[in-house]
């Protein structure tokens, strides 16, 4: 099961965070700062996977993202790089070519893809089409509670047809 996943840039900003394991604020910070650090220190042709307390560290850079999770001691590595691929595959699709500005912009539907991806820390879905329907379909739902007529709708004012 996968406990977090970050997103950072190079500069070790935090982009996104998702933890599927309860801890307080202080303690994800101090996580957080700490591998951080561990990660950007490595050098590039370093293997992507390292032990880090009772964790598995599994990370892979996209352009100027690091996409960094942690996984149970008895987790498959390599699942866990084939979940951060499908999920940068999601976001490519749906960005067009992602940027860490599209994160930073749209952060809502970065954390609703990977809320359709993975439940709990492990995998829900594991079609990106699927992915993409319920992703457009949220689209969808925003637009329409957006123009003025839904907003009315929204708290019960109806329109005759």
């Amino acid at each position: 099961m996968m406990q977090f996943m970050l997103l950072f840039s190079r500069q070790g900003k935090l982009r996104l965070q998702k933890w599927y394991v309860a801890h307080p604020d202080k303690v994800k910070k101090k996580i957080t700062r700490e591998l951080v650090t561990l990660v950007l220190a490595r050098k590039p042709k370093m293997c992507s996977f390292l032990e880090w307390k009772d964790l598995k560290i599994v990370y892979k850079r996209y352009a100027s993202l690091y996409f960094c999770c942690a996984i149970e001691p008895a987790d498959n590595e390599l699942l866990t790089l084939e979940i951060i691929h499908r999920y940068v595959e999601l976001l490519d699709k749906y960005f067009g070519s992602v940027c860490e500005l599209d994160i930073i912009f749209n952060f809502e539907k970065a954390y609703f893809m990977l809320d359709e991806l993975m439940l709990g820390g492990e995998v829900q879905e594991t079609s990106k089409k699927n992915v993409l329907k319920a992703i457009a379909a949220q689209d969808l739902l925003q637009e329409e509670s957006e123009t003025p007529k839904g907003i009315l709708e929204d708290i019960g004012i109806s329109f005759p047809s």
